[in-house]
């Protein structure tokens, strides 16, 4: 068995665990390498149906191709499509740039305490109607007691202490000092009444990995991922006003798998082109404590 077929066999199994013992189960899907990976996992894991809820947090800072991307294949792959914002931040401005914000208040807002809200059932929560392909206003949403998440340990330094089931307070907080062990693939899944648990099951990946796997299994990617024409092209996306390209003449995934194999990013972090990280000091890892992806 090769490489990529043990990592792919090892998120499956996590990802039918994560099934048979959380009832209200979702899935993050950001529409970035990792999450969109995930939902092929799950696709393939439950043979081509998604038996949960995918769950976007819409900044309304999101390129909008991303957005483009996100509606046109949970129309196509009939996924059962949620979004939720924190409109009270939109509405007021307290957001990076066009309010007094620095970038990672603005991700506190326009992210944590979206992410918390959407998954609690306190904020709006938005449902894709597939028979006209736009989305409605749910009534009285439910909690979410488990989340699927696509974070990986090697992206960035507070991921590396995460567990492939972490699990979260009332409140989605992270103690990272009550992680359960995780010995010889056995993982702990009953966990007390009210936990909230996050589910990783992409954690040993590393973007190389991604990148093959994306290439073997003809994953289709949202475009900004790949070179136009002026020697730039996104290796990690996020809202526009804190993501920038990096250099590089990838137009295809074989391409990008070749630059990776190349060394050409091996001192040039991933998230490299994500300025809320370059503000952060350890905020990173405390917005994660508090509910972050």
């Amino acid at each position: 068995m090769d490489h990529l077929t043990k990592l792919e066999n090892r998120s499956m199994h996590i990802l039918r665990e994560a099934y048979a013992n959380f009832r209200d189960l979702g899935m993050l899907w950001s529409i970035g390498k990792d999450s969109t990976v995930l939902v092929h996992l799950a696709r393939k894991a439950f043979f081509g149906h998604v038996p949960f809820p995918l769950i976007h947090v819409d900044t309304d800072y999101k390129i909008p191709e991303m957005i483009k991307y996100r509606d046109n294949h949970a129309w196509q792959w009939k996924l059962d499509m949620i979004y939720g914002q924190n409109i009270e931040a939109l509405e007021s401005k307290k957001t990076f740039p066009h309010g007094n914000c620095t970038r990672l208040e603005c991700c506190r807002l326009l992210k944590t305490e979206a992410l918390r809200a959407t998954l609690n059932g306190t904020g709006p929560r938005y449902r894709m109607n597939h028979e006209t392909g736009g989305y409605e206003l749910e009534n009285n949403p439910a909690p979410f007691t488990g989340v699927i998440v696509g974070v990986r340990s090697d992206e960035e330094g507070s991921r590396s202490k995460e567990r492939y089931f972490s699990p979260r307070g009332q409140g989605n907080d992270w103690d990272i000092g009550e992680q359960p062990p995780e010995f010889w693939n056995q993982y702990k899944t009953d966990f007390a009444p009210g936990t909230h648990v996050r589910i990783h099951p992409l954690l040993d990946w590393t973007e190389l990995d991604l990148w093959e796997y994306i290439l073997r299994e003809e994953i289709p990617m949202v475009s900004l991922y790949f070179v136009k024409g002026e020697g730039k092209r996104y290796r990690s996306l996020g809202c526009w006003p804190c993501t920038r390209p990096v250099e590089s003449n990838a137009g295809t995934v074989e391409e990008i798998v070749e630059e990776l194999r190349s060394g050409k990013f091996s001192n040039i972090a991933e998230r490299s082109g994500r300025e809320q990280d370059k503000e952060d000091g350890g905020g990173l890892e405390e917005l994660r404590k508090a509910g972050y992806m």
